[in-house]
């Protein structure tokens, strides 16, 4: 009887409140029911009691303050009995916590209206360890932060869910759409109340897109709207039998062999290249994953497409991605073309600072053109683009920063638009308050005198524009993160501007070894502080490590390769002497010999030797460097003069130049003092990865014409004892970015980079040789020769050695000693792609043609006559090193016929600079 009134009570509070309820007595020993407690269940008007006491059993992890404050009861609580749902409550809490497998609630004790109650809890088991299973090492490292499983947690049915679905995105952004996971859960008997997940994964084949059908276009090339889709493409393809899937929205028209002949398609490549696609399609460099995200964004260009073209009601009506019989995906892409649309009459209004003929010029539409949305805004600067040249650009460049224009269509008819420009001009704004954030080590004057966003000056686009190109080429900041944080303030027509920088290390250190010219191994030393500040320099202070801040540059560099080549070098720049004007002023000077060093009898170098026969070099330069107001500020003006003495000690500078004698000239001095003249256009917008602008440069560099003043120089023992020439050089590059992207997409933008180099050196005299010194050396690496310090300067040709004849059907590599020109020509188109922008490392590939001769004399002059080279190469900037460059250059004249590759190529390297 016993057992059964205890079941029957059980079930009696199970029913009507979902609780356990259980009569214990203090001696546990004695299985006997409380009548008192037994009574509850004979009570036809429910009763209130009063919690005495809690208890909490079963619970190994979780403290039993924390599980009695979850389920809501204290001591002291009133609890109705039968009916009320204060236990049904604290059990849900508890459940609803997803750390125990099983909640109870037992009555323990009743004295008068006091009870005791027992919550007794099975915990859930905890995760001990999981495994990956069928899956890669580096797979298993990817996924394991993204399963969300972490040893020491609960183990729940979710945190079992939320692993499978990290695990199918994982793989379906991989291209995995059909992924199956396992999961088996074992005990782990080394640890109390712990399991082991075992995560089985079958991420099956991956699935590419087969083919894109596209139906209802008429009037546009189905290749053409694939080309819009820059992140959907479809699959390589190579077979004689096209598959033909079912499934789609419809069975899209295929372009067939007799309307291919019937539209004499075979003249054309976009038609062959249509008629062959289901057949042969290479998608080398294209991925034919399917990206949800892309998709979406690839339909909308398709729309932007078609209304560039005029159709502007275009849509796409229908599309159904679905699986082919081989596993793979099909998209299908059902388009309504809508009508094609012309503009009509564009009338302005609101405008009184400029004329409506004016306005129409710069907006470039005329009644007739097709319509193009897209080309509308842009000309009208609804989109703010650097190149300017629109409607708000001419506003906002004279102060209008509230200007607003907005195209309003006022009549649509048959197929034509007209429109109705409407413009609100608003006040000249001018800047008020000029900011600069970010800059922990350059001074911020450094920065102020390159802003052209002056307080009190008229707001301008185009200054914002230049001041941003200002600040990046000063290379003192991540030049991707120069962002201009403009705040205009209507109430009183001002504009606030905060410049937000973010420091870089500009400082660079050169710790090298190179081989070429003729010196043979070299190790260099060197270090470049660029933004440096010599009025610290007796500052103790100011040394963390070094002086820095006021944007001056301080060059130090040691070349040597023990006895048979050493070069000094130490130069000082102040980019604006005086501080109110961009006067840049430049002093250095150089000490560098290169000898002989080779004793034929020992076959060692030796001092002896090193100290027989060498050519040293001594000089200085002072220059000063101008920026001009015309015809534009990008224009400089410097001049310099420099001074070098040349040491000749059995050191023949030429193998046919000769004195009067007839001897070579081999001993003795001469001196250089030279005047340098160049006028330059620097519009890059930076410079480590330009992307747009030009660097042109012309310079003349001229001694006094010694020869004519005094007729006995020409029949001297040393007619070089005083050098005199005039010497040419012209230098034009070009960046031109390739396609227009946006935003983030501008990082991974092609560069097509041109250049056009040209030089001359000229004589006073006719009757004197022209100098042996300051002439031009081409080919080669352009290594051995960082400053012109062996007395010429060398024009790099990657792919070739140095060469001495102007023939390029002469092979260089069966020449003797290289010659040096009085003239060169030289040409190079450079194809760049950065694969990194970021201020730590920025890296670019390229490829390149490059073509230049040099010759001796202008009877010898061919400029048609030149020697060709292609290749590809990289590039790395890294701001501790400076730059550093790999070339693999093919001379094509160098190929023989017989003659294998490997014999016209050659593997050069670059360390610190672009070599000329």
């Amino acid at each position: 009887m016993q057992r059964f009134y205890k079941s029957l009570l059980a079930l009696f509070v199970f029913g009507l409140s979902g609780l356990a309820v259980e009569a214990q007595v203090a001696d546990t020993s004695i299985t006997s029911l409380d009548p008192e407690l037994l009574n509850i269940l004979n009570q036809t008007t429910p009763q209130k009691y009063k919690i005495a006491d809690i208890k909490v059993t079963g619970n190994k992890y979780f403290d039993q303050a924390l599980l009695t404050s979850v389920a809501g009861l204290n001591v002291g609580d009133e609890v109705t009995l039968p009916g009320g749902d204060n236990f049904a409550k604290a059990i849900n809490k508890l459940w609803a916590q997803n750390y125990f497998s099983d909640v109870a609630i037992y009555l323990t004790k009743l004295d008068g209206n006091n009870i005791s109650i027992e919550i007794n809890v099975t915990e859930r088991p905890r995760l001990s360890n999981y495994y990956l299973r069928n899956v890669n090492k580096s797979e298993q490292d990817d996924l394991g932060p993204k399963t969300g499983l972490v040893k020491g947690r609960v183990v729940t049915e979710n945190m079992k869910r939320t692993a499978i679905d990290a695990i199918d995105k994982f793989y379906f952004e991989k291209g995995f759409r059909n992924v199956k996971v396992n999961i088996e859960t074992i005990r782990d008997t080394t640890l109390e109340n712990s399991v082991v997940l075992y995560l089985y994964i079958n991420k099956g084949s991956k699935v590419k897109i087969n083919q894109i059908n596209l139906i209802g276009n008429e009037t546009v090339n189905e290749l053409k709207l694939k080309k819009q889709m820059k992140g959907t493409k479809e699959m390589t393809r190579l077979t004689l039998f096209p598959p033909k899937d079912s499934g789609g929205i419809a069975n899209p028209s295929r372009y067939t062999f007799s309307e291919y002949l019937h539209d004499k398609g075979y003249l054309t490549f976009t038609k062959t290249r249509r008629v062959l696609d289901p057949y042969v399609r290479l998608k080398i460099f294209s991925n034919a994953k399917f990206d949800e995200k892309k998709y979406e964004e690839d339909k909308e260009k398709i729309i932007e497409y078609y209304n560039s073209l005029g159709n502007r009601d275009a849509a796409i009506v229908q599309d159904k991605v679905y699986s082919n019989a081989r596993g793979n995906i099909n998209i299908d892409l059902k388009v309504d073309e809508g009508h094609k649309y012309y503009f009509g009459n564009i009338t302005w209004k609101g405008n009184s600072k400029y004329s409506d003929s004016l306005l129409t010029v710069i907006l470039g539409v005329k009644k007739g053109d097709i319509y193009n949305a897209e080309l509308l805004n842009k000309k009208l600067g609804k989109s703010i683009s650097p190149e300017g040249g629109d409607i708000s650009g001419l506003y906002m460049d004279d102060g209008y920063l509230f200007f607003q224009v907005n195209p309003i269509e006022t009549a649509v008819y048959n197929d034509t638009i007209d429109f109705e420009i409407k413009i609100q001009e608003g006040p000249q704004a001018r800047w008020k308050n000029v900011r600069i954030a970010g800059n922990d080590r350059t001074k911020e004057y450094v920065i102020r005198r390159e802003l052209r966003t002056l307080p009190g000056e008229k707001f301008s686009r185009s200054d914002v524009i230049r001041s941003q190109r200002e600040i990046a080429n000063l290379s003192f900041f991540d030049q991707e993160k120069i962002s201009p944080n403009i705040v205009p303030n209507p109430e009183d027509g001002t504009v606030d501007v905060t410049w937000n920088v973010v420091e870089k290390s500009s400082d660079q250190l050169e710790l090298s070894a190179g081989f070429g010219g003729g010196i043979g191994l070299t190790g260099t030393v060197g270090v470049s502080f660029n933004n440096f500040s010599i009025k610290n320099i007796w500052n103790k202070k100011a040394w963390d490590p070094l002086p820095v801040g006021d944007g001056q540059k301080l060059s130090l560099r040691v070349q040597s390769n023990g006895r048979a080549y050493r070069s000094y070098n130490v130069s000082f720049t102040e980019p604006w002497l005086g501080g109110k004007k961009r006067n840049a002023f430049t002093v250095s000077f150089y000490d560098t010999k290169f000898a002989n060093a080779y004793d034929y009898t020992t076959g060692t170098y030796t001092k002896a030797a090193a100290d027989t026969s060498f050519f040293k070099t001594t000089g200085a330069s002072i220059g000063l460097q101008k920026q001009l107001k015309w015809p534009d500020d990008y224009f400089s003006f410097g001049a310099s003069l420099s001074f070098a003495r040349y040491k000749l000690k059995n050191y023949p500078i030429s193998q046919t130049l000769k004195l009067p004698d007839g001897s070579l000239f081999r001993n003795g001095f001469s001196n250089n003092l030279s005047l340098r003249l160049n006028l330059t256009r620097y519009s890059l917008d930076q410079q480590i990865f330009p992307r747009t602008g030009s660097n042109f440069n012309l310079s003349l560099a001229l001694t006094p014409p010694y020869s004519l003043f005094n007729k006995n120089i020409v029949n001297s023992s040393n007619p070089y004892s005083w050098i005199e020439y005039h010497k040419w050089r012209f230098t034009g590059e070009w960046y031109v970015p390739i396609g227009k992207p946006a935003g983030e997409e501008r990082n991974r933008q092609f560069v097509l980079k041109l250049a056009a180099k040209f030089g001359y050196l000229g004589r006073y005299n006719k009757d004197l040789e022209i100098s042996p010194f300051e002439r031009f050396q081409v080919g080669d690496a352009g290594l051995s020769n960082t400053y012109a310090l062996l007395g010429y300067d060398i024009i790099a040709q990657r792919g070739y050695p140095v060469y001495e004849t102007s023939d390029p059907r002469v092979n260089p590599d069966q020449q003797g000693a290289s010659q040096y020109f009085t003239m060169f020509n030289k040409y190079t188109l450079e194809l760049r792609y950065p694969f990194s922008t970021a201020a730590s490392s920025t890296i670019y590939g390229l490829t390149f043609f490059e073509a230049a001769n040099g010759w001796y004399s202008f009877k010898d002059y061919n400029p048609f006559q030149l020697r060709r080279s292609v290749g590809v190469g990289v590039r790395f900037f890294l701001p501790m090193f400076g730059l550093l460059g790999f070339d693999y250059g093919i001379g094509l004249d160098r190929m023989k016929n017989g003659g294998s590759l490997k014999d016209a190529s050659r593997f050069t390297f670059m360390l610190g600079f672009e070599p000329d």
